[in-house]
């Protein structure tokens, strides 16, 4: 199963469509999770063409988002239990805050936004996946998506472009 990760898409702020790169990659997934700050529902309608979408609101969000979408998700594939938190709160890191969101729960998988800063660590037995943002990479030098390839085993990789 192929699921394509992406977060902090702030659509229209930072810009009025998805970039053409994401939308190619999203062509081929199985599954498409959105880690949140989507700013607007076009962003579901445009990923919703090519495979199921799931997700979470962010900060950002307006109510409409919230309403249909939770804060926090779980589900499993592939007998992989996946976790989504867009990241947000107060006081300590985004990766602390994501990892108490599910400290109750023992997920293999959290994908979550907020920093905007792509990353792929474990963090004990639990694989923590931000895939950054393909609108909006403040300081860093690319914009980035993720992608997460489940069947026996994970493969993840984030994939950055201009």
């Amino acid at each position: 199963m192929k699921i394509v990760l992406t977060s902090d898409t702030h659509i229209p702020k930072k810009g009025r469509v998805l970039p053409g790169q994401l939308l190619k990659e999203c062509k081929t997934a199985d599954l498409i999770i959105h880690a949140g700050d989507w700013s607007s529902m076009n962003v579901y309608h445009t990923l919703s063409k090519f495979a199921e979408v799931k997700g979470v609101y962010g900060n950002v969000d307006s109510e409409e988002i919230k309403e249909y979408f939770p804060e926090k998700e779980m589900f499993v594939i592939n007998g992989f239990k996946i976790g989504v938190f867009h990241g947000h709160g107060e006081k300590k890191t985004t990766e602390k805050r994501v990892l108490e969101a599910f400290q109750e729960e023992s997920v293999d998988i959290i994908v979550f936004g907020h920093s905007h800063i792509p990353l792929v660590r474990y963090v004990k037995k639990t694989l923590l996946i931000n895939p950054g943002s393909p609108m909006d990479k403040r300081m860093l030098p690319y914009y980035s998506y993720g992608i997460l390839h489940l069947t026996d085993v994970i493969k993840s990789e984030i994939i950055f472009f201009s």
